[in-house]
């Protein structure tokens, strides 16, 4: 996908939205710079869009022209993060989903003296790769705290869905769980692009394995898939998931799912954008070469109502 100036018609179009209602006026008189985001995302993946979401509203109060483009097929990613540098942007924002194949082109970037910014993905990797911070979730702190939330709800045996096979930080999750819960964990990889193939995965597995009693997703639009699965599968086995989105929102305040883990996407796109413009314009970064962290936190039902309410509007 070519890089874009903007957003989609959905995170995208709503920070589009709130920039026109203020006039279009940005906070301060630093040069127009441009700053690109390249992520891993895949057509119709809603994380992505509140991620776009905090960058497209930090770029319009910092007088930024945002890029943004992506492509779940890691050569092709690398090729947008080329397109970017031979567009001479003055800073750049990456996923690093799958490391191997994004390294040459970071190097590159940083080589050409464009200041990079790792997100979401690749936390251990960044700093090597030249990058001057990553912001996101330790996808193994945040597995193990899942762990201990099932240990907490007694569980005793569960199963990861992978839905994106080579995505490091999905590996990372499932073998963060597996470190604190007491219970066994066993992976299931499933084609994410095909979620009717997902349902009958989880439903299979659940029917086969009658001692399951938790289904861990990676991603809220899983999530749901999961809950109703289990529901077909006549399974009484409990639902949790890694990120949210107004579906997960929803499904938590019904009781539908157990508790999701938020790594507040909305921040890891705004502090990115902000973070390059302090860096271009006062010479500020934060971490100081350690992963600045998002999550993870644990978002229970008793929180399902206000958490709706920011769902709605595109920010968690």
């Amino acid at each position: 996908m070519a890089l874009l100036a903007g957003c989609s018609s959905t995170g995208g179009k709503r920070a589009e939205d709130e920039q026109r209602r203020s006039g279009g006026q940005s906070a301060v008189d630093t040069p127009r710079w441009t700053v690109a985001m390249v992520t891993h995302s895949g057509e119709g993946d809603t994380y992505w869009d509140i991620v776009r979401s905090g960058a497209q509203q930090a770029a319009d109060k910092d007088n930024i022209e945002f890029l943004y483009s992506h492509d779940d097929e890691a050569g092709r990613q690398a090729e947008l993060v080329r397109t970017a540098i031979n567009q001479d942007v003055d800073g750049l924002i990456v996923t690093l989903a799958k490391p191997d194949a994004m390294e040459s082109a970071v190097r590159a970037a940083v080589d050409a003296g464009i200041p990079v910014i790792t997100v979401n993905s690749g936390q251990e990797l960044s700093e090597r790769f030249g990058a001057l911070a990553h912001i996101g979730q330790d996808e193994e702190l945040a597995g193990e705290a899942v762990g201990h939330e099932l240990n907490d709800l007694d569980a005793r045996s569960a199963v990861c869905v992978l839905h994106e096979q080579g995505n490091i930080g999905h590996e990372q999750r499932c073998d963060g769980v597996r470190a604190t819960f007491e219970g066994t964990l066993e992976s299931l990889y499933v084609d994410g692009t095909n979620m009717p193939g997902v349902e009958s995965a989880i439903e299979a597995k659940l029917i086969s394995g009658s001692d399951v009693d938790t289904v861990v997703t990676l991603g809220a639009p899983f999530a749901t898939v999961a809950a109703k699965a289990a529901s077909q599968a006549g399974s009484d086995a409990r639902t949790v998931t890694f990120d949210l989105n107004p579906e997960v929102a929803t499904a938590l305040g019904e009781g539908t799912l157990e508790f999701a883990v938020d790594q507040q996407p909305y921040l890891q796109g705004y502090q990115s954008v902000d973070l390059l413009w302090l860096w271009l314009s006062n010479g500020n970064m934060l971490g100081g070469g350690q992963p600045v962290l998002t999550g993870p936190q644990i978002v229970t039902p008793d929180q399902a109502e206000e958490l709706a309410d920011y769902a709605r509007r595109g920010t968690r």
